[in-house]
């Protein structure tokens, strides 16, 4: 691994890491499949399989593979019960609460402005 050596002072060095980390973040939220997690879990806890079924369209897979990235990132809460058999259940953490407030402000915008979107599309197909 390589690591990147600052010239500037310790606070450029902090928000050059900041965005790199918000880089990586975006990076890996930025798919339809996290954002409909982030969506569906809202305020309540799920169990893994209460999320596949609400959200159409989703395989074991991709759903593993999305939960896992937003445990790693801290935004959802992973808790296995020690039961037969075991039983896991996710929730969104606050950091991942306020990505949702984000998702949400995005959702409002489309809303907003679907017809001028609708309408641009159409000139743009046309």
């Amino acid at each position: 691994m390589v690591t990147k050596q600052y010239s500037g002072s310790p606070e450029d060095a902090d928000l050059s890491r900041a965005d790199s980390l918000a880089r990586e973040i975006f990076s890996d939220v930025a798919n339809k499949w996290a954002l409909l997690i982030i969506e569906t879990l809202g305020e309540r806890t799920l169990r893994f399989s209460e999320l596949r079924n609400e959200i159409e369209g989703i395989s074991h897979k991709m759903l593993t593979q999305n939960l896992r990235m937003l445990e790693r990132n801290g935004l959802v809460e992973r808790t296995v019960h020690p039961t037969v058999p075991p039983r896991v259940e996710y929730i969104l953490t606050e950091p991942g609460q306020g990505l949702r407030a984000t998702v949400d402000g995005m959702c409002d915008w489309t809303h907003t402005y679907l017809g001028h979107i609708e309408a641009a599309r159409r000139r743009f197909e046309a």
